[in-house]
């Protein structure tokens, strides 16, 4: 075992000075540890930044862990270099850190592509490159169609806790190919999301950036999962973290004896460190960060969580920031979410970034160069919040909240959305989504079926988090597997079939997707019958196929209920969530002739039965007024 001296001529010049301005993208590629070969003799390179260490050096399972290690040479004044022969892939190994204190931490690297199982922190010698990827015809697909114009429905999920085996074990990165993948496909979901899967302790606190959870599998087993999702034509998100990271000893914490990637001003009292993204080193390590998950593991986009804590960094949780752009806003913080949307642009434009941000500013999907902060889509916790405060309501209740089922939709395309009822809504005591549902254990799953349909019809993209599709009455925890022993329970079921029609319905229906971010694919035809708890509108999409989406919040049944329609002809029931085959009571509306009769500011009208909690979707056999008797009256109706 050998440690050579830095080479001459170096090429890391550029890199280093990149990555010292705050613009180097691929810092992934020179620090950290990397196969190489110096003096005709294959070994491993190893690159860190630490300036305020007094020294440094390469310790792990090939040296006994011993703090001399392989000493590291100081190079470009902030960086520590050495090279190594004799060690091998997956050997165990850290930094052995010098503060100007004398104090030596072993740390973790930083850029570490793979590491031990949690608890254990050591990070493994892994080469990512070579692995056979397959999915060519995906990224052609991904590369050629715009989101914005494609359906979306997410399934959010946790790696550990969707199935576990019969010993307790969660399923690996190789046993989800085979189970989870056919499963999402089969519900008609289009794309999945995974909470962290970097490194983190059981707290979600990330402890390897660029480390894939060795607790299912190596990289490149993680590779073979995404690269078999894109086969089935599954899209694959990650849930990525750049506000905060684990406050362990052996991770980015006081890295080199001093608060390197951290605020200076984090409390002792905090449980996680908070990076400082005003330092420039800081945004090249996360810049880098993003691009590496998308090109290593052709990811499909990334969703930034706690964006308002980003925005606003110091805010207690208890405490409302600035609801508006420009008002007291971390200017560091928005230059680094503009610069990370920019990169993630300008190297993978078919990448989706989104946001989850809370406060109200103003621009989050706004192009940077307007002064927006560049995401493709936020998430709309404004609507989950309103929705779910109202569908939580018993009826005599719902007539007098009934704005908060209207008000989302005045702000609807202020943002480009997503519709999330996530992970975030069944933990720390909320309450599972069918717990938090008015009534008795019926009407619970009637109001469940009504919040999904409405979920579907209203403009946005859609994401649910998992055991959301049986209706699962425990709360989520990431120390157990769901509960999927419900599905042996006709309520379960018949819940778990209408999710998957519901889903398909909506995947086969272009005008709930297409128009998603403009007024042209929304009309209201009625938003305000308080005393029935109706509301009803249209989707259209820019074929003009339409969709009319009417609710029923009540649980009274309404007879002879009448709204206006936009043309004459025939209209049909074509999705009903009071379908038997749900749990519902099975009353179908026959095909209706559209009455010459104007209503709703629309030119005819329609007269209908509207069943107790029920959400009901039509089509229409447009006719001229000329023919619409001698056409509409030789068509078959009869009860579905």
């Amino acid at each position: 075992m050998t440690n050579r001296s830095f080479p001459q001529n170096s090429a890391f010049d550029l890199p280093v000075y990149l990555y010292k301005e705050g613009t180097n993208r691929r810092t992934f590629d020179f620090l950290g540890a990397h196969p190489a070969r110096r003096n005709n003799r294959c070994g491993w390179e190893f690159i860190l930044w630490a300036p305020n260490a007094a020294g440094c050096a390469v310790v792990g399972d090939f040296n006994e862990w011993h703090s001399s290690g392989i000493p590291m040479m100081r190079i470009h004044g902030d960086f520590w270099y050495a090279f190594a022969d004799d060690l091998r892939e997956f050997d165990l190994y850290k930094f052995a850190v010098t503060g100007q204190d004398g104090k030596t931490v072993y740390k973790t690297d930083p850029f570490a592509f793979f590491t031990e199982k949690h608890p254990h922190t050591a990070s493994r010698l892994y080469d990512v490159a070579g692995f056979p990827w397959q999915d060519a015809a995906w990224l052609s697909y991904r590369a050629q169609t715009a989101d914005l114009a494609k359906p979306m429905h997410i399934y959010e999920m946790h790696l550990g806790s969707w199935k576990t085996d019969a010993s307790g074990e969660a399923f690996s990165y190789t046993r989800l190919s085979r189970e989870l993948i056919p499963y999402v496909k089969s519900m008609g979901y289009t794309h999945i999301e995974l909470l962290p899967v970097a490194a983190h302790r059981q707290d979600s606190a990330i402890t390897g950036f660029y480390a894939p959870d060795a607790n299912y599998g190596t990289p490149k087993d993680f590779m073979a999962f995404v690269n078999e999702c894109h086969k089935a034509g599954l899209g694959v998100f990650l849930d990525w973290v750049c506000d905060r990271f684990a406050k362990d000893e052996s991770g980015l914490n006081a890295f080199d004896g001093t608060r390197l990637y951290e605020y200076a001003a984090d409390l002792p009292e905090q449980e996680t460190c908070s990076f400082d993204l005003g330092k420039n080193e800081v945004r090249s390590f996360l810049i880098s960060n993003a691009l590496f998950w998308i090109e290593t593991y052709h990811i499909d986009g990334l969703r930034v969580g706690s964006v308002t804590d980003i925005l606003y960094p110091g805010r207690k949780p208890d405490e409302s920031p600035f609801c508006a752009s420009g008002c007291g806003e971390n200017e560091a913080a928005c230059a680094f979410l503009r610069c990370l949307n920019d990169a993630v642009k300008t190297d993978y434009p078919d990448v989706v970034t989104m946001a989850e941000e809370t406060s109200g500013w103003r621009g989050v999907t706004a192009a940077t160069r307007d002064g927006g902060l560049g995401f493709d889509y936020k998430w709309n916790l404004g609507w989950t919040n309103d929705t779910l405060s109202y569908l939580s309501l018993r009826s005599p209740s719902r007539r007098a909240e009934h704005d908060r089922i209207t008000v989302p939709m005045s702000y609807a395309f202020q943002e480009r959305f997503i519709l999330p009822l996530s992970h975030g809504e069944s933990v720390r005591g909320k309450r599972s989504l069918i717990e938090k549902m008015a009534g008795e254990y019926a009407d619970k799953f009637a109001n469940l079926r009504l919040l999904f349909a409405f979920m579907m019809a209203e403009p946005g993209k859609k994401l649910s988090f998992m055991g959301n599709e049986f209706a699962q009455f425990a709360e989520w925890s990431p120390d157990k597997a769901l509960d999927f022993f419900l599905l042996d329970f006709p309520s379960h079921n018949a819940f778990h079939t209408y999710i998957r029609d519901l889903n398909f319905f909506y995947l086969e229906h272009e005008a709930l997707w297409q128009n998603d971010s403009n007024w042209e694919g929304f009309q209201w035809i009625s938003l305000d019958d308080r005393q029935n708890s109706v509301i009803a509108f249209r989707r259209i999409s820019d074929t003009q196929k339409e969709i009319i989406a009417i609710f029923h919040f009540s649980p009274e049944a309404c007879t002879g209920y009448e709204i206006g329609v936009p043309y004459s002809g025939l209209y049909t029931e074509v999705f009903s969530s009071n379908d038997a085959l749900y749990g519902g009571t099975g009353y179908r509306n026959p095909p209706v002739k559209a009455e010459n009769l104007p209503m709703h500011s629309l030119a005819y009208r329609i007269r209908l039965t509207l069943p107790p909690f029920s959400a009901l979707f039509y089509e229409v056999k447009r006719v001229p007024d000329e023919d619409s008797v001698s056409e509409i009256e030789g068509t078959e109706v009869s009860i579905l």
